[in-house]
């Protein structure tokens, strides 16, 4: 049975027909950085992609801080991450905000 991720609504987030489902992690400037290094992880391990989405400065400084907890989670299963980081515009209550997406993808795997 495939397990589609979710937001932080508890939504599930599906993807075009055929494709994989996007996993997109929102973090908010509130967000527990061990929480959301867990998600990543967790997403990374079974997926091997990651879309991270922040909106405003304490957002993204909470993104960038958990990729690097994560980073470390998983270099104990020999697994190497690395970020892309990239401007997106998504609606909110009907207004268009700039956001800040990181695609978080293995670099390689390493020998334990």
């Amino acid at each position: 049975m495939q397990s589609y991720p979710r937001t932080s609504s508890g939504e599930r987030i599906f993807a075009a027909e055929g494709e994989n489902p996007v996993n997109v992690i929102k973090v908010s400037s509130q967000s527990r950085t061990s929480a959301v290094a867990g998600a990543i992880a967790g997403v990374m391990r079974e997926q091997r992609h990651a879309e991270v989405q922040a909106i405003g400065a304490g957002a993204v400084n909470q993104a960038v801080k958990a990729i690097a907890i994560a980073r470390g989670y998983l270099s104990e299963d020999g697994i190497d991450i690395t970020c892309i980081p990239e401007f997106t515009t998504v609606e909110i209550d009907g207004k268009e905000r700039t956001a800040i997406r990181i695609n978080v993808e293995v670099r390689a795997e390493t020998a334990t």
